[in-house]
């Protein structure tokens, strides 16, 4: 089975195709993987670092004023079209998997013009223009969030098998040893994306004297253009990034973080409770991805404009230190989140196959 994942442009629309890949040649070596992808997007750096072929076609940014941009889009897209077909026809793909972003939006019609099967994997609470086309056109569409694109099953999104696989309590002590940290004392994980969060650093930085002086360890993923900003302290470890997330996860008892959709599921799928900052640019998806893990009871939402030193005092610190409460909201983001979407989309993948 030859496969093309069109997931290209942002790590949240990479990262699960990437894990779906991964479950594929876990279950069946002999699939054949190619990425998807345009020069511009973070594929050019995530796909290679994973393994898997990349190819490239034009992007097609979707104009959202009146604008050039806009009349020359239909040009644009055929394009795009023609150049997607050229990769189907080049690789044999069989069956083509999309994750949303410009990228998908030509793919679907190369697969339709190609008279190939796609799936259509939505990983956000709102979905974008290309899923909402493409699923149209297909009957195979999965989501993260219900009720997101019309005949969808929920299925929720593709994780890493470490993520998947983790035993938080089990992980705990390795967790701490690996991070240098106390087991035995509470610990925060902050992080805020792969360039850090400047609001939530300014925050915690304010708070991080009251914090240490309580016990309470912090793990805090600064971004790599902050570094020079922070010093770690005993109890305190700034990083410009967090490669080991699984250990990250299991070290902590409390996440400060936003709520891409990615990582909602996450923390979800490994019962850890969170304070979620959506990030406050874009059409407003990062609020919506957090809330049914915190109408779970599984976390918390702070406003962006709103996190600050003094909401992480009335907030934060309560929590961490009620422990007790903090294993209730675990459990309750475990009653939602989904550990197996990788390989339910694999099969979903693999039936969609069927029907060429």
């Amino acid at each position: 089975m030859n496969v093309l994942l069109a997931g290209g442009g942002t790590g949240g629309h990479i990262e699960p195709a990437m894990n779906l890949a991964d479950e594929l040649v876990r279950s069946d070596p002999s699939v054949a993987i190619t990425a998807l992808g345009t020069p511009k997007g973070l594929e050019t750096e995530l796909v290679p670092a994973r393994g898997y072929p990349l190819a490239l076609i034009a992007p097609v940014p979707m104009p959202r004023k009146p604008s050039k941009e806009l009349l020359s889009l239909p040009s644009r897209i055929r394009t795009a079209v023609v150049e997607t077909q050229d990769v189907i026809h080049r690789t044999g793909t069989d069956v083509v998997v999309g994750f949303g972003g410009y990228v998908s939006f030509p793919a679907y019609f190369a697969a339709r013009r190609s008279k190939i099967p796609f799936v259509v994997h939505e990983a956000n609470a709102r979905p974008g223009l290309a899923n909402r086309v493409g699923a149209r056109f297909t009957p195979h569409v999965a989501e993260n969030y219900a009720d997101t694109l019309p005949h969808a099953v929920r299925i929720g999104c593709p994780l890493r098998a470490q993520i998947a696989e983790l035993d938080r309590s089990a992980t705990r002590p390795e967790a701490a040893a690996f991070y240098d940290l106390d087991p035995s004392k509470p610990t925060l994980l902050v992080f805020g994306g792969s360039q850090g969060a400047q609001r939530i650093n300014a925050a915690v930085r304010q708070v991080l004297p009251e914090l240490l002086a309580e016990g309470v360890q912090v793990l805090h993923a600064v971004g790599p253009k902050n570094v020079v900003e922070v010093e770690a302290a005993p109890g305190y470890r700034p990083l410009p990034f967090i490669e080991r997330m699984d250990l990250a996860y299991a070290a902590a008892d409390l996440a400060i973080c936003r709520s891409g959709a990615m990582t909602c599921a996450e923390l979800a799928a490994v019962g850890l409770p969170a304070v979620y900052i959506p990030y406050p640019v874009g059409n407003g998806e990062q609020r919506l991805n957090a809330a049914p893990v915190v109408a779970a009871g599984g976390g918390l939402v702070v406003d962006d404009a709103d996190f600050t030193a003094a909401a992480l005092q009335s907030v934060v610190r309560p929590l961490l230190r009620d422990p007790s409460r903090l294993l209730e909201m675990g459990e309750r983001a475990a009653s939602y989140g989904i550990r197996d979407a990788a390989s339910r989309l694999a099969e979903l993948t693999v039936r969609a196959c069927a029907t060429k």
